[in-house]
């Protein structure tokens, strides 16, 4: 009964219309006035911030900031794919049939995660990771790869949380919630990055200007409040690291396992 009420709740406050004016508030000049609190009561380094605190006009400014140069360092083995964002792993395994099996608790096809896309037919046997960014996050979106930009696609979709609440008691968010899906094909292959919008955020949005062309560690796009990737490796293209398993906190940089190249 208990569940049934959070559910109920949860789905009267996932309109698109509560995260547009929570996202009008957050690019409010008054909003600023915010910002120190917000820092503190999530603990976010502000000394990795580009920019001091009292030069950030909005709180929304200072969520989606960038970092100084060199406070994350990208993996040394080009043949490594690397985090796209600073994260904790809720999901990872081998995708079995096109089967996402049990991330918390729940299974989810690949065919829905991609919108049934024709591309889907690559990942039926691949593997996949799933990255958590909370508020405490820096919340720009990085390219795990190098490579050339095959296909962009916009989603719509609700507004759940995809906190371990939404994730476990809701059905299916990560397939159900607006997403930003980029398609890059690289050396090993092809990777789907798939940005998946939650509760309270106004909008995922790619950083400008747009390119044909992904670079390693590059900004790919970024999310106002926090959110989730998900990483779609193609077939027989991604070794994980040995202790790649869900729990374990990652940065934005850093190596999660081998890409392997075809033949």
């Amino acid at each position: 009964m208990k569940d049934r009420f959070f559910r109920a709740m949860t789905e009267l406050s996932s309109r698109k219309w509560i995260s547009k004016v929570t996202g009008r508030f957050a690019q409010s000049r008054g909003s600023r006035l915010f910002i120190a609190k917000f820092a503190s009561m999530y603990g976010i380094k502000v000394e990795e911030a580009e920019k001091p605190l009292q030069e950030y006009k909005t709180l929304n400014e200072f969520f989606t900031r960038r970092l100084k140069p060199g406070a994350r360092e990208l993996e040394p083995d080009t043949t490594a794919l690397i985090s796209p964002v600073d994260a904790l792993i809720t999901g990872s395994g081998p995708i079995t049939s096109g089967t996402i099996v049990n991330v918390k608790g729940q299974d989810y096809t690949v065919e829905e995660l991609l919108n049934r896309s024709p591309r889907m037919e690559n990942y039926k046997h691949g593997y996949y990771i799933v990255l958590y960014l909370s508020p405490t996050d820096y919340h720009r979106i990085h390219s795990p790869v190098s490579g050339h930009i095959v296909e962009r696609e916009h989603v719509l979709g609700k507004v759940y949380p995809v906190n371990d609440f939404g994730l476990t008691r809701m059905r299916r968010v990560l397939s159900r919630n607006e997403r930003l899906i980029t398609y890059i094909q690289h050396n090993a292959g092809e990777t789907a990055v798939v940005k998946v919008g939650a509760m309270n955020v106004s909008s995922i949005r790619y950083v400008e200007p747009i390119r044909p062309t992904a670079e390693r560690g590059g900004e790919l796009a970024y999310f106002e409040f926090g959110s989730t990737v998900v990483l779609l490796l193609e077939d027989d293209t991604f070794e994980p690291r040995a202790d790649l398993q869900v729990g374990l906190k990652v940065r934005m940089g850093e190596r999660l396992g081998k890409l392997i190249p075809q033949d």
